[in-house]
């Protein structure tokens, strides 16, 4: 298995590559700033928030910088949001390429993850400045943070193919996806405190979310400066190898029937 998946990745590496670069042309095209809105676009998203849930909705963070801790988790979760509803119509929009030539089906979700992989290395340059500009400052253990974004890029791949699978299936999902988002977005402390619930209970069952657990590891380390516990980093390996497996094994046991989709 591991030998195949090796052969898999020297045979269509180049295919992989075309495709991120093919994603950044049609992303970017007739953009008079380009790139740069990857670093725009999450500050002004920030700018946004922080004036609506600071002001308006007295949301704080205690101890810490809040412009920090909501740019911290609106990073991390805008990158699930866009790669894995990017990787969820990946196979649906290259029916064409699939109709023709033999490819790896695993290909297309996983090179959106790489794609917004890449943005999302751009937008740590925005969520850096906002780090040193609040004063909140720099520790070694940020040396400990692409542990972090790995295992989210295995949660996410994970979820992505499991989502472009079923999205074959049942394309209705491009729309309950949206909606189950939007519920998941208020659900992961982003713009609040997880401690300012007053509900143990509620607590509790709010840390079962794994992206709650990557933000979390990010912020123990940028805001506190501290080194994550070994049930954090437990949780964050265990959140993306499981996605990953459930997600790979569901779309393997479905991708020879979506030739019928097409």
């Amino acid at each position: 298995m591991t030998a195949r998946l090796i052969l898999s990745w020297r045979k269509y590496r180049f295919l992989l590559f075309e495709l991120i670069k093919r994603d950044f042309k049609v992303k970017y095209k007739r953009s008079a700033l380009g790139m740069l809105w990857s670093l725009l676009y999450p500050v002004l998203m920030m700018c946004v928030m922080a004036l609506v849930f600071r002001n308006v909705f007295r949301f704080s963070a205690p101890g810490v910088s809040y412009l920090s801790y909501l740019m911290i988790g609106l990073t991390l979760f805008n990158y699930y949001s866009e790669a894995s509803n990017l990787s969820m119509s990946s196979v649906v929009a290259n029916f064409s390429l699939l109709n023709k030539v033999y490819l790896p089906k695993y290909i297309f979700p996983l090179s959106k993850c790489l794609f917004v992989g890449i943005n999302f290395l751009l937008t740590l340059l925005p969520l850096y400045a906002v780090i040193l500009l609040t004063g909140t400052g720099l520790c070694w253990q940020h040396l400990l943070l692409p542990y972090d974004y790995l295992c989210l890029l295995l949660f996410t791949l994970g979820m992505g193919l499991a989502l472009s699978a079923a999205a074959v299936l049942l394309r209705d999902l491009f729309y309950i996806y949206g909606i189950i988002l939007t519920i998941w977005t208020y659900l992961t402390p982003i713009m609040y405190d997880l401690n300012s619930i007053g509900s143990p209970r509620l607590i509790a069952l709010m840390k079962l979310n794994p992206l709650y657990h990557f933000i979390s590891f990010a912020r123990t380390i940028m805001l506190f400066h501290r080194t994550p516990g070994p049930g954090q980093f437990a949780a964050c390996a265990l959140s993306g190898v499981l996605a990953l497996l459930i997600g790979a094994s569901f779309f393997r046991s479905r991708q020879d029937t979506f030739i019928y989709y097409c």
